[in-house]
């Protein structure tokens, strides 16, 4: 490869970044194959270091996590030439310890390249976020506005509307076959 072409695509480590256990991460075959080694390799070094993989760097699937991911992507089944046990999950901290562990130039590539995207997904996140914010707020203006409207509307329906009730008239009515007061004098 040329100086300018890039190792690896951001494509492709945008499409090996999962999201389990509301955590976004890599799996260990993924890794390797970006690392270019097999995976029971990447996997040996990190049995040989695992005091630089804590719980919040690494974690190891279950048998459910496992078969729901086989369902989604395509992946070997356990013995038939496949995996022999369950994968490895690295979170970005996890993925940047993996560099220090491995000790290749092109590991030292790799990694730079994964957080760069890891950056650039957090930051697409947090856009989204803040354009999430910012529609929310506009449909609650929105929605008061509406409010106001509909009660004017209400109101000029309410203006144009003839009146119900006959206006009474005001002042005294005497009826015509009635005997009128007379006033006795003295």
């Amino acid at each position: 490869m040329n100086s300018k072409s890039p190792l690896i695509r951001p494509e492709q480590i945008e499409q090996a970044i999962l999201l389990i256990r509301g955590q976004r991460v890599m799996l260990d075959r993924d890794l390797a194959a970006l690392y270019g080694v097999e995976t029971k390799n990447l996997n040996r070094a990190v049995q040989r270091n695992l005091d630089r993989f804590p719980a919040d760097f690494m974690f190891q699937l279950t048998k459910k996590e496992t078969e729901a991911l086989r369902c989604q992507i395509v992946t070997s089944n356990v013995g038939r030439g496949g995996r022999r046990y369950l994968p490895f999950a690295f979170t970005q901290e996890g993925v940047a310890m993996l560099s220090s562990v491995l000790r290749s130039p092109r590991a030292v590539q790799v990694n730079i390249a994964i957080m760069r995207v890891f950056v650039r997904l957090r930051e697409t996140l947090a856009l989204h976020k803040d354009l999430a914010h910012k529609l929310a707020e506009l449909e609650r203006k929105i929605e008061s506005h509406d409010v106001g409207i509909h009660t004017l509307f209400e109101a000029i329906h309410h203006l144009t509307m003839p009146p119900t009730k006959p206006n009474q008239e005001i002042g005294f009515h005497i009826k015509e076959n009635s005997v009128p007061y007379r006033v006795k004098r003295k």
